[in-house]
């Protein structure tokens, strides 16, 4: 990528997803991705589906994550003496899907990352990004980073356990799954009752480099990302 059009950007993502994630940036290419494959929102073989049927079976209220209602929203920055040159982006999730079991204090998520977006103008804006990459860039940062970065074919989901803290109520243990390596992380989180489930909120940083991602750079190291991304995001369970 040439420095002067724009930075390339992940994902985390995931934090989350943490997914989430993680957030990483690539070289930018004009092509346009491919569209997501029927199967990228299909839960991946490791997901623990069963332990949420059978918690419905034994009476256990089960919720559903309804992904219409939730984000996961990724911060990447750019640094370097030619930060200046490139663009910082937010890589995010609107796909985020999976259960919550309340009486065990429980959820198990995942993060289709074929679907995620890149540079979605309201998210930009909400960041209080100062720069504005323009939309080939934007599609080339998205391609690359699944591509190179976060080797999607190979990994194509971010999945997310949480357990409710026995300690501190306000808090959850997060075990974040991306790129082939599980993280774990005490979450402060805000939790909001709804008519017919809840919605949590928090944020959390984590580096790239923790999660086997190597963060893009160029120019020897002038102009790359930052290896800290910070994850935030808002998680709605509706009952069924």
């Amino acid at each position: 990528m040439a420095p002067t059009r724009s930075l390339p950007g992940l994902t985390r993502p995931i934090a989350l997803l943490a997914g989430l994630a993680a957030a990483l940036l690539a070289a930018c290419a004009p092509p346009p991705p491919a569209a997501p494959p029927a199967s990228a929102t299909q839960a991946p073989a490791e997901f623990p589906a069963a332990h949420y049927r059978q918690a419905e079976a034994q009476g256990r209220r089960v919720l559903r994550i309804d992904p219409a209602a939730s984000l996961v929203a990724i911060e990447v920055r750019r640094g370097g003496p030619l930060a200046g040159l490139g663009h910082d982006h937010v890589v995010a999730s609107r796909d985020l899907r999976g259960y919550v079991d309340t009486a065990a204090g429980r959820a198990d998520l995942y993060v289709p990352l074929q679907r995620l977006t890149v540079d979605e103008p309201a998210l930009r804006a909400e960041a209080q990004l100062d720069t504005q990459p323009p939309p080939d860039a934007i599609e080339g940062t998205r391609r690359n980073m699944l591509e190179k970065v976060l080797d999607a074919e190979r990994f194509p989901f971010a999945l997310i356990r949480a357990t409710r803290s026995a300690a501190e109520p306000n808090k959850l243990n997060i075990a974040l799954t991306l790129h082939g390596a599980t993280r774990r992380f005490e979450v402060p989180v805000q939790t909001e009752a709804l008519p017919d489930g809840i919605a949590v909120s928090g944020r959390l940083t984590f580096k790239q480099t923790d999660f086997g991602i190597t963060p893009y750079a160029v120019l020897g190291g002038a102009l790359r990302v930052e290896d800290g991304v910070e994850l935030r995001f808002r998680v709605v369970a509706r009952g069924g």
